[in-house]
């Protein structure tokens, strides 16, 4: 059985597809799936990076890739009514699901699909509220135990040197990305490439400039 850790946070359409590929990703294979909520604006602030939608010109292209990609691939996406948006009531709400603060995959998906496929403000208090009434957490998603849970995720994926989202991590191999899926299966597949040299030599690779 491979355990497989999905960090992830509701802002991401990359994380939603990701999500909604998962699946068919691990078909046949014996598996089981954490989802762990994870602030991304945190992530980026410590490794002092700027998302894709903070730069005008990525941001086009990323609202245009991931609306092909959705296209292509038959599922469902459309762009919320701003975005980047304030991810943090959606986050405490997954964490509140569940005591030891890992929603399931339904929670998840309840969440996601408000975001990416109603076209509506995914930061709205009336949206939140109806979701955490849809959803009847266990705990209140404004308690410090909830937000210190949803800390505490965030730390341990920095701690892991992560840096975006979707990440999956399996045997302590990072896997980062939606169109890191295909290497992740090959992975669990046991792909004789993961046994050789390729994988770590990458750290042996000399750093040729560093921009100030």
């Amino acid at each position: 059985m491979n355990a497989i850790d999905f960090y992830f946070d509701f802002i991401s359409p990359y994380a939603w597809l990701a999500f909604q590929q998962l699946p068919q990703a691990l078909k046949g294979i014996g598996h089981s799936v954490t989802y762990k909520p994870v602030l991304f604006g945190a992530m980026l602030k410590h490794h002092g990076q700027l998302g894709p939608a903070e730069i005008p010109a990525k941001r086009d292209w990323t609202y245009r890739q991931v609306q092909w990609l959705a296209h292509t691939q038959g599922i469902d996406l459309q762009m919320p009514a701003a975005h980047p948006f304030n991810p943090l009531g959606l986050l405490r709400l997954a964490v509140a699901t569940q005591p030891d603060g890992l929603p399931n995959r339904f929670a998840c998906e309840t969440i996601f699909r408000q975001v990416w496929c109603t076209g509506q403000d995914a930061a709205d208090a009336q949206t939140l509220t109806t979701l955490t009434t849809q959803l009847a957490p266990e705990r209140d998603p404004q308690s410090p135990a909830v937000k210190q849970q949803l800390q505490a995720l965030t730390e341990e994926a920095i701690a892991l040197d992560l840096f975006g989202v979707p990440t999956l991590v399996v045997d302590g191999q990072v896997f980062w990305g939606q169109d890191a899926l295909p290497m992740l299966r090959a992975y669990l597949t046991g792909d004789e490439w993961f046994k050789g040299p390729a994988w770590q030599a990458v750290r042996q690779i000399p750093v040729g400039i560093r921009r100030s």
